[in-house]
């Protein structure tokens, strides 16, 4: 039935095993539980409703977003205490403002005085304080203040004692962990991210300064060092679904995948020795830049064939080597692919996306 099912899609068509998002899910939550930090998953990587009562537990309480259409979204769905992870952008100050205004707890997070600045230039209403995240960079080298840096503790000080705002917490993101293979060198940038992210928060307490703790990122979290049982809280998402890139990495097994994209035969090229699919980088991305063996992603039963370039719409496969048998691929073909990274994969596939588990099939739609 499930296949017969499938079989009927439109496609390219996202579809997603339901039973390995809980799975996957309650293996980091229970992972935090034992180590007592709070788990404060990250939602870009799905964007949705399902997903996000499933990895809070239908509390709906304690997310991290990474643009204000997730954080406006979520908010409107009866969502709160939500973390808006990227570097205060000046022309959204308002934005953010009207969310601190409404939800129970809304966070920002900023690293650069300038950013504190723009704060103080818009009070909150009501005796509301702005609750701000200081972001440290501890390696990876893409957003935050550099953890030895001197202006760095400058800044989380001065965020301390600005009228009408409060140093919630210190955050790192140990994004270095993607390049990474196996456990043992992914446990090398957790312990050096977790090792310096606590090294500043004593500076803070020498100060007189207490707050919170938290470093993210899949890899990271996947498989923690015991001294993460010292932080406040992690941040992982892309774990809710995994992809190949997390299982080159070592963060899973390909099993673990829970995310797969249908995509059908819809021409023959001969004269290319290939087939021509329905899945362009609209419906795939094209992260990975198609070093993967099989291309731009797995393809899944078929490790003879490569998916070697993409348009728009239209997916190119061939043969890894010799003459493509095309009475194997007639037009109609369905074929399943294998995402090598969830988190940007998007625009055509996500706007439907079917999920499956124990049986039963529903659709759902992420924010617009």
């Amino acid at each position: 039935m499930k296949d017969e099912a499938l079989s009927s899609l439109y496609t390219p068509a996202l579809v997603v095993d339901l039973d390995k998002v809980k799975r996957n899910v309650q293996n980091m939550t229970e992972r935090y539980e034992k180590l007592g930090v709070r788990l404060r998953p990250h939602m870009k990587t799905h964007k949705t409703l399902e997903c996000a009562d499933i990895m809070t537990g239908g509390t709906r309480r304690c997310i991290v977003v990474s643009t204000l259409a997730e954080a406006s979204f979520y908010a409107d769905h009866g969502f709160d205490d939500i973390l808006y992870a990227y570097p205060l952008p000046f022309d959204k100050v308002e934005h953010c403002a009207a969310l601190s205004e409404r939800l129970d707890l809304f966070q920002v997070l900023l690293d650069h005085p300038d950013a504190l600045e723009e704060l103080k230039k818009r009070p909150l209403k009501d005796g509301r304080q702005w609750h701000v995240w200081l972001k440290l960079d501890c390696g990876n080298g893409r957003a935050g203040v550099l953890y030895s840096d001197p202006g760095t503790l400058k800044l989380a000080l001065a965020i301390a004692k600005a009228d009408g705002v409060e140093l919630t917490g210190v955050y790192a993101h140990c994004g270095n962990t993607y390049k990474c293979k196996g456990v043992e060198q992914i446990q090398v940038v957790a312990q050096e991210t977790t090792d310096l992210t606590l090294q500043f928060m004593e500076k803070l307490k020498d100060a007189g300064v207490t707050c919170k703790s938290s470093i993210g990122s899949t890899p990271s979290c996947s498989h923690p060092v015991k001294d993460m049982d010292q932080l406040s809280e992690v941040h992982p998402g892309n774990y809710v679904f995994y992809d190949v890139q997390q299982s080159l990495i070592g963060s899973c097994s390909l099993e673990d995948v829970a995310v797969k994209v249908l995509t059908r035969v819809i021409s023959h090229a001969p004269h290319r020795n290939q087939l021509l699919v329905d899945c362009g980088w609209m419906g795939l991305s094209l992260d990975g830049a198609g070093t993967l063996p099989t291309g731009y992603a797995v393809i899944e039963g078929h490790t003879d064939l490569k998916l070697v370039s993409m348009t728009q719409e239209h997916g190119r496969m061939e043969p890894i080597s010799g003459p493509l048998d095309y009475s194997k691929y007639p037009l109609g073909t369905m074929l399943t692919l294998i995402p090598y990274h969830r988190c940007i994969l998007c625009t055509t596939c996500t706007l439907r996306a079917i999920w499956w588990g124990s049986g039963s099939q529903h659709e759902g739609e992420p924010y617009p």
